[in-house]
């Protein structure tokens, strides 16, 4: 037991040591495009206009890091949790799919919804909507121009089951894990393809609702 104790310390540790480090190099890439671009600024004011439009772009990016750290810290911390309260599911997943399908019209790519008419659950409405929003937004992104996206739920053992598919390429098998970890892109991930959390958020919220 003290063994195990021990070992689970030490992995805490190496976890919070580690997130830190990965915190500081997500940072350091935008902060140093704005000192550059604010130099550029003061050499060259005629390119104020455009230099400006990449600020807000970096100003943005670290404002959405700061925002899914801080998600991520009350997860862990159970704050908020107090909040929990009974709301129809479908209802949700149909306002988010319709925000998903702004990004899936260009693509070319249907959502199609396979619902019960009401999933009443009990929980924190805001961190389901942003479990929900994670996973079809990544199925939106990845999925091939002109393919369907299939969102399905239902009842089942006193549990509610969500499937979202797309027809994209996956994840390898060695890397089913490792999605879930802070800042782990898979190596067919895009160039700037969000920092990483959107999945362990996820699994945090769908977590703490058992």
């Amino acid at each position: 037991d003290f063994d195990r104790m021990a070992e689970r310390l030490q992995n805490l540790v190496e976890g919070h040591r580690r997130l830190l480090h990965d915190v500081s190099h997500e940072l350091r890439s935008p902060l140093a495009r704005l000192q550059a671009a604010s130099d550029l600024m003061h050499q060259q004011p005629e390119r104020a206009a455009e230099l400006m439009g990449r600020i807000q772009r970096d100003i943005g990016r670290i404002d959405d890091l700061v925002d899914e750290l801080l998600t991520l810290s009350r997860l862990d911390t159970g704050v908020g949790q107090l909040t929990s309260e009974p709301f129809d599911l479908a209802d949700l997943i149909h306002d988010v799919a319709e925000d998903a399908r702004i990004e899936a019209e260009p693509k070319g790519c249907v959502i199609a919804l396979d619902l019960p008419e009401s999933l009443t659950v009990y929980g924190n409405i805001e961190w389901l909507r942003r479990a929900v929003e994670n996973v079809l937004r990544n199925a939106v992104r990845h999925s091939p121009a002109g393919l369907p996206i299939q969102l399905k739920g239902g009842k089942e053992g006193g549990f509610v089951h969500l499937t979202i598919e797309d027809q994209g390429g996956g994840v390898v098998p060695a890397e089913l894990e490792a999605i879930f970890e802070p800042f782990y892109r898979a190596a067919n991930a895009k160039p700037f393809d969000g920092y990483g959390l959107g999945l362990t958020i996820t699994r945090q919220v769908l977590k703490i609702h058992g």
